[in-house]
């Protein structure tokens, strides 16, 4: 990959790649479209190359954003938003881009971006599929995702890693029972219990609770700090320094002003308040155990939280990690009253493995979409009708040191 990146891989002490960069840079370098889902693993190593980066997104000085792409780009990092403002402003054109990349497409779909999406790559200069080259991340494949990658990616190659949808084995999952009254308390003896230089990540369903609960935790003399969709942008980024030095190790965080956030070593995430999602989730708990590193998540459940049973309990048991017993009773009780599968909406993708049918293989796809079919189960090793997550990928990931055998039998928890 050139003398520059390998000396930079070696100065941020990487000593092997994690299981999608080993699969998806080959891939890349034989100018391949790539469609891949994984749970985490970013890298960037630009640093003293020749390459100008140059990044754009909303709350920021666009004036400086401006000056900064005068001086030339090579590499843009952009915000949906932001770069459909500049696209508008002649500030930016699409004319030479190469290789086009969406990360954690999911996520921008989840925020409404697909308009924004749509708008950057069909409706302007930007080169047509087959011209430039595209690649897509996503820790989900729904099936707004694959409508996606059908719409944008030539002949592409699919690569999960893992099953997809499900949650990193490097992470260690617990559940605890813990009344809405009790939670602030609990909270307390798990910080007391942490190291104090471990960086811990608390989720909160609302902002007047993120500020409550930094508030508490500040006056029981705990270095904290929060962010939320309130807050200005400069705000959220002088508190993800703090977080990331270690100034204040507690970082009190809404879900959406967490998306997207890249800390590798962050120890513990603790969902205070349980989304109602169990999308959600999976997204969360995979702030920490990235890049092959170790984490624990810690979530609080009451009664506030029993749509998500009967998904919380598949997850826990596809990801191998240990049920509490009063979780299976709830799960059972609710099935059997009828409410197992009424009521749930996209949580529900994530269950029977794939967590969904492949929808690009419906009629009136076209060639492409029946071509890249073949490509993927090509690789899958195989997998059948449960999709591109089963057969081929387990032994590969268990040699290799990432997490466990993916060809496990389910468990049918439902008396069925």
């Amino acid at each position: 990959m050139g003398e520059i990146i390998m000396g930079n891989i070696e100065l941020t002490r990487y000593t092997r790649p994690t299981p999608v960069q080993k699969h998806a840079i080959p891939i890349i370098k034989e100018k391949r479209d790539l469609m891949a889902c994984a749970q985490t693993g970013e890298w960037e190593f630009a640093y003293r190359s020749r390459v100008r980066p140059c990044v754009v997104y909303g709350g920021a000085d666009i004036g400086q954003q401006i000056r900064d792409l005068e001086r030339g780009c090579h590499l843009l990092v952009a915000t949906p938003g932001r770069l459909v403002d500049m696209m508008e402003r002649g500030k930016i054109g699409l004319d030479f881009c190469k290789y086009l990349v969406l990360d954690e497409a999911d996520r921008m779909l989840d925020m409404g971006f697909e308009p924004q999406i749509r708008r950057i790559v069909e409706q302007d200069t930007m080169p047509p599929k087959g011209v430039r080259h595209t690649m897509m991340f996503s820790a989900t494949f729904p099936k707004e995702i694959q409508m996606l990658a059908r719409d944008f990616l030539d002949e592409y190659i699919f690569l999960a890693v893992g099953r997809v949808g499900s949650t990193s084995e490097n992470i260690t999952q617990k559940v605890v029972w813990v009344e809405e009254a009790d939670k602030r308390s609990f909270l307390l003896d798990l910080l007391n219990a942490t190291g104090k230089d471990s960086l811990t990540l608390v989720f909160v369903e609302t902002k007047k609770g993120a500020d409550a609960l930094e508030d508490f935790l500040y006056h029981e003399g705990y270095a904290c700090t929060s962010i939320h969709g309130d807050r200005s942008q400069r705000d959220r980024e002088e508190a993800l320094h703090q977080f990331r030095s270690g100034k204040s190790p507690i970082l009190v965080a809404t879900a959406v002003a967490a998306r997207g956030l890249d800390i590798s070593n962050v120890k513990h995430v603790i969902n205070f308040d349980l989304p109602s999602d169990i999308e959600e989730y999976v997204h969360r708990i995979g702030r920490t155990g990235r890049v092959g590193n170790l984490g624990l998540a810690t979530s609080f459940f009451n009664e506030r939280n029993i749509n998500i049973t009967k998904d919380l309990l598949d997850l826990l048991v596809e990801a191998k990690q240990e049920v509490p017993s009063w979780l299976e009773s709830m799960a059972y009780e609710q099935h059997h009253k009828g409410g197992g599968s009424r009521g749930r909406s996209k949580s529900s993708r994530f269950s029977g493995g794939f967590g969904a049918r492949d929808y690009r293989t419906s009629s009136g796809f076209g060639s492409s979409s029946s071509s890249s079919s073949r490509s993927t189960s090509s690789r899958s090793g195989g997998s059948g009708s449960r999709g591109f997550g089963g057969g081929g990928y387990g032994g590969f990931y268990n040699s290799d040191g990432y997490g466990g055998n993916y060809n496990s039998q389910g468990v049918d928890w439902w008396g069925n």
